[in-house]
């Protein structure tokens, strides 16, 4: 776990993902503000339904992406790549992340755009400042 929660304090200090799905042999990537759920290892976003990546997901589908700071030096990189998958939330779900979202973003209160669940089932998190190409990974116990 503590792979996992050092992983959880890096995530809570960044803000936008970007996140790439695959659908009939067509790949698109997207990138948006993020709320991050650490007990549910899943990032929220807002994502209107006529995107070509929404239009690509469906209800759900496989994802992969990133998220990264933006360092000087080499010696600062760190940077998460992951998989897993992303779908479409609804009624009381939906209402739940929402407000979390709203939180922590709230000009998004304005917008009336479906959420998106992103459930992280890998993680290899880069982290120079332990050594340089130092990895952390971390799977969720079914991927395991």
């Amino acid at each position: 776990m503590e792979t996992l929660a050092a992983i959880n304090r890096w995530l809570a200090k960044q803000h936008v993902v970007t996140w790439c799905v695959h659908h009939d042999d067509e790949l698109w990537c997207a990138n948006a503000f993020y709320y991050y759920d650490p007990q549910r290892v899943a990032f929220y976003v807002l994502s209107e339904d006529k995107t070509r990546h929404a239009q690509m997901t469906g209800q759900q589908a496989k994802v992969a992406g990133t998220v990264n700071g933006q360092p000087k030096t080499v010696a600062l990189i760190r940077g998460l790549q992951f998989k897993g998958e992303i779908r479409r939330l609804e009624g009381e779900e939906s209402d739940a992340m929402r407000k979390h979202y709203i939180r922590r973003f709230p000009v998004a209160a304005a917008m009336s755009v479906p959420v998106w669940e992103i459930r992280l089932d890998e993680l290899k998190f880069t982290d120079n400042t332990l050594g340089f190409g130092k990895k952390l990974h971390w799977l969720r116990a079914e991927q395991a």
